[in-house]
């Protein structure tokens, strides 16, 4: 997992609350058994038509967001089902950030294992960097996890809050497997003073 300390990005506004994990990857994309590739699939029903055509009316079909890599959205981003393959999905298609008012917890937590940030805002914090994204072109943020702050080059400075453990994973690029092998010295030197018939070394 790459660390993320700081990430400037273009921001997608998907001016949409309850966004739920069906609508981020929908259920028959999920049959991958590996975690890439399921970017293209990424808000399917939105981003095309009946026949497979791009709908130019979603946010991110529009030209200027093309390389978006942060998206700025409504409360309880993330609902729905635990599907894992949600934040998957975002991140291949190249977001990094996600902005709301709240998140479902099981996706919040999805999002710190697979390298991502979610960034709780206030409200009306939130409609400020909506009316910003909606009628500034190639409008674009700084997402600073060492300061805990989103900014922007208009003067917009808004702190936000992390845990410190997820914090630190995210800093320096640790998932689940990264913590466990920082120990490794450890497992290594209690497995040695284990019985031979229960090693997992031999």
């Amino acid at each position: 997992m790459q660390p993320l300390k700081q990430h400037r990005g273009i921001v997608c506004p998907l001016d949409r609350a309850n966004v739920d994990t069906d609508a981020i990857i929908p259920k028959q994309f999920l049959k991958r058994i590996e975690r890439a590739g399921f970017g293209q699939f990424l808000f399917y029903d939105w981003r095309f038509t009946d026949d497979g055509q791009p709908d130019p009316s979603f946010i991110l079909n529009r030209p200027q967001y093309k390389n978006a890599s942060i998206i700025l959205a409504r409360k309880n981003f993330g609902c729905g089902s635990s599907r894992e393959h949600a934040p998957w999905a975002l991140k291949d298609y190249g977001f990094q950030v996600v902005i709301a008012p709240t998140f479902a917890d099981i996706f919040y937590n999805n999002c710190f294992k697979n390298g991502m940030l979610p960034v709780t805002l206030p409200e009306e914090q939130i409609d400020q960097l909506f009316e910003k994204s909606l009628t500034t072109g190639n409008y674009q943020l700084t997402v600073d996890l060492e300061k805990q702050e989103v900014r922007d080059d208009t003067g917009i400075r808004f702190k936000f809050e992390i845990d410190p453990y997820r914090r630190y994973c995210l800093m320096e690029g640790l998932d689940d497997i990264g913590i466990t092998l920082q120990s490794e010295s450890k497992i290594k030197q209690y497995e040695e003073k284990l019985p031979a018939f229960y090693r997992i070394h031999s």
